[in-house]
Order: structure tokens, then sequence, then C-alpha cells
């Protein structure tokens, strides 16, 4: 059976799902109140689920602290960084720049835990920064205005945090998970403890931090939506499909958003992207498949 596979692709296809979600949300709600109600809503799912399975049991003491750490990087900083950068870059952009987490766990597996660089992963690294120029491109001259230049590279840099947040969130995670925490239960510490933070972010005098401003039905539905394929059950199958698959097949196969993202804007703008959108984005995925495998 290939059922880490199908968690792997099935990960790649909600938080592809997700990221269409929040761009709709862009200029209804801010980053920070979005990022405050996701995971709270991502605690309480991914916690039912947790005490359902009992998963709690698989948790010790010096586990928590990973998933701390992880939750951090990989949330706290990664999730706040990845919605600003839908609501900047887009969400094919976005799903695209994170296909840099790969190379960033890479390099991070070299320097912190010894690990080494083979030629192939190299080579990798090498397509999967090719396929994100390719497709991403770069302002033209008959557009590049100081307002779409700023923008432009603002989104990019955003990008390139939360794929570097992402990576380190996974580096921290890798200790507890290789234990055998549940996967639910995993998500639900990390989850958390982000929604902490971001409660706690609400008592600072900073206007976009305590936005409460009125919110229609539709808007926190979308919101709520864009939890549960995201964070919610997007990662949670994620973390399943590493627990008992080869990890570089899942890297791999989790990794096709950008490419599962795309049918999606056609059918939501009803323009077909653009042909280098296509290859750079298949160029990310194999890169990425050559770093993983």
């Amino acid at each position: 059976m290939y059922i880490s596979e199908i968690f792997a692709l099935a990960a790649a296809t909600c938080i592809a799902m997700s990221g269409m979600l929040v761009g709709e949300l862009k200029g209804r709600i801010n980053v920070f109140r979005l990022a405050r109600w996701q995971m709270v809503a991502s605690f309480l799912m991914t916690g039912a689920v947790s005490i359902a399975v009992g998963g709690w049991r698989s948790l010790e003491a010096w586990q928590f602290g990973y998933l701390a750490a992880s939750s951090v990087f990989g949330i706290v900083i990664a999730t706040t960084t990845y919605f600003a950068a839908i609501y900047t870059a887009g969400a094919r952009t976005t799903a695209l720049l994170f296909s840099l987490a790969s190379p960033f766990a890479l390099l991070l597996g070299y320097a912190v835990l010894g690990e080494t660089i083979s030629l192939r992963q190299g080579f990798g690294v090498l397509l999967v920064l090719v396929g994100i120029v390719l497709a991403v491109g770069f302002p033209t001259s008959s557009t590049k205005t100081a307002t779409a230049t700023k923008t432009f590279w603002l989104g990019i840099g955003l990008g390139v945090i939360t794929a570097a947040g992402q990576a380190l969130g996974s580096l921290c995670a890798r200790p507890a998970m290789a234990a055998g925490v549940e996967p639910f239960t995993a998500m639900t510490v990390r989850a958390g403890i982000a929604a902490l933070v971001f409660i706690l972010a609400t008592l600072l005098p900073i206007a976009s931090l305590r936005d409460r401003s009125p919110l229609t039905t539709p808007t926190q539905l979308i919101a709520l939506g864009s939890a549960f394929f995201g964070t919610g059950l997007g990662m949670s199958l994620l973390m399943a499909a590493l627990e008992n698959g080869n990890v570089g097949i899942v890297s791999t196969l989790s990794s096709m958003t950008p490419v599962v993202i795309l049918p999606m804007v056609w059918a939501r703008t009803g323009i077909a992207p653009p042909k280098a959108a296509w290859l750079g984005a298949a160029l990310a995925v194999c890169g990425t498949a050559l770093i993983s495998l």
C-alpha cells in the first residue's frame, strides 16, 4: 500500500487549497488576525482528533520543547510571512517560493547536523532556483515602476522567509517525530503554542495586532476553511506521511503544491497560467526530488 505517498499528495493539495482561500481574504482581514484565527481553529480541530485517537499518550516532556521551537519558526514566523506573501505576491508565486524549504532544509542539515551534500543534491538546489526564477520572472521595463518593483521584492522576501522558517520548523520537529509522537498531537502542540503567542500579541499597543473590526460571515467561513485545509488537515497529513513513509519520497510528493495550485488558479481566474509557470513549477519539484530522494 502507498498510504504515506497518498497522504503526502493529499497534503500538497490541501496546502494549495488553503493558499487559494487565503488569497480570497486579501483586503478583508489583516495578516495577524487571520493567523490568530487559523491557529486557534487548528488547535481545536487537531486537539479533538488527538483526544479521540489517544495521541497525548505518545507525547513525552522532552519532546514538547522541540515541538515548541518548531512552532515558533515553522508557524509563528512562517505562517505570518506566508499570509503576507500571498497578499503581496499571490498564491501561485508564494507556493513556488515555498519550494525553497527543501534547499534550506538541506543547508541546515549540513550546518547543524553535519549531514553531507552530494553533487546530485547540489544540482537539485540549482533546479529549484532556476524553476523559481523562470516561473516568477522579474519586473519588466514596461511595468518597472517604483511601487511595482518594491511590491515584487517584498513578496519575494516574504516567501523566502516563509521557506526558511518552515525548514527550521521541520528541523526542530524532527527528533520528536522520529521518537513516535502521534501526528495530530504534534500539530496540536505546535498550533496551541502559536495560538497563545498570537493571542498574547493582542495585548501589545499595536493597532494591526489588536484589530477587532466586524467581519462578514463569508469572510469568517473562508478563514476557517483555509485553517482546516492548511495547518489543520494539510500539515497533519504531512506529519502522518512522515511517520511511516520514506522521508525523501514524502518530501518530494508534498512539494507538488506549486504544480497542484496551477489548475486551481486557472479555474478561479479563467486565465491559463503561462507556460513558464508550468515549466518552472515542474523544475522546482524535480529539484526537490533530487534533494530528497
